[in-house]
């Protein structure tokens, strides 16, 4: 199984040389695409310094078109036969790894979600944010007859026939729920699985805001109901 992992990033220069540290460590990635969606911190002359290296590519966005859109980028670009989404904010933990790959390993998923509600250890921080993650969750249980935890989670894993065929037209955080909204839509398998989350909040440079709540309600509703 060759594992492609897409990171996508924007202003993370404090944080990208360590979250390219602990996935290495892992020693499960074949290829790391990270997709810079036009940063203006100092990342991308951090990222200079790893376009060397055997294993990691670099791609850059000219201009910041939002975290979907880096995401779809890294995902055409990705030759893996299954692929894993890693934030660059080290919220998630790469040593999760193994625990999300298990599934599909095992022949038991096509698509694997890192719940953060269902026990593992994590930061305790943020309730509105904790509330309004279940609402959304909540929401696309009822509209698409499942018993998700955690649909906005950063965490998603999954075969590459997922995606073949499948047009994504997310550019913001509107990823999660059009992905979800479509792979709940194709009768793919999913698990959950717990995984660690160590959040940060907003003056540590938490980048989702409450309007990204509704427009996540609004993709919700609207791939219900079109493709």
């Amino acid at each position: 199984m060759n594992l492609s992992i897409v990171i996508p990033v924007y202003n993370e220069v404090k944080n990208i040389g360590e979250i390219i540290k602990r996935v290495q460590s892992t020693k499960l990635a074949k290829e790391i695409i990270i997709v810079d969606d036009g940063s203006k911190d100092g990342t991308r002359d951090a990222l200079q310094n790893l376009t060397g290296q055997k294993t990691v590519r670099v791609i850059l966005h000219e201009r910041n078109q939002g975290k979907g859109a880096a995401v779809v980028t890294g995902l055409r670009a990705a030759k893996g036969d299954v692929l894993l989404i890693q934030d660059a904010d080290l919220e998630y933990d790469p040593r999760d790894y193994p625990t999300l790959l298990r599934p599909i390993e095992e022949g038991l998923a096509d698509v694997v979600y890192g719940s953060r509600f269902l026990g593992a250890p994590h930061r305790v921080t943020m309730f509105w944010h904790m509330v309004a993650n279940r609402l959304l969750t909540f929401m696309t249980n009822i509209l698409y007859n499942t018993i998700l935890t955690d649909m906005e989670t950063g965490y998603k894993v999954f075969r590459r026939e997922v995606i073949d065929g499948m047009t994504i037209r997310a550019k913001r955080f509107d990823f999660e729920p059009e992905f979800t909204a479509k792979v709940l839509k194709r009768k793919y398998r999913i698990f959950e699985v717990p995984i660690s989350f160590n959040p940060r909040d907003y003056s540590q440079g938490k980048k989702i805001k409450l309007k990204d709540a509704f427009e996540a309600v609004w993709t919700l509703l609207k791939y219900r109901f079109v493709d």
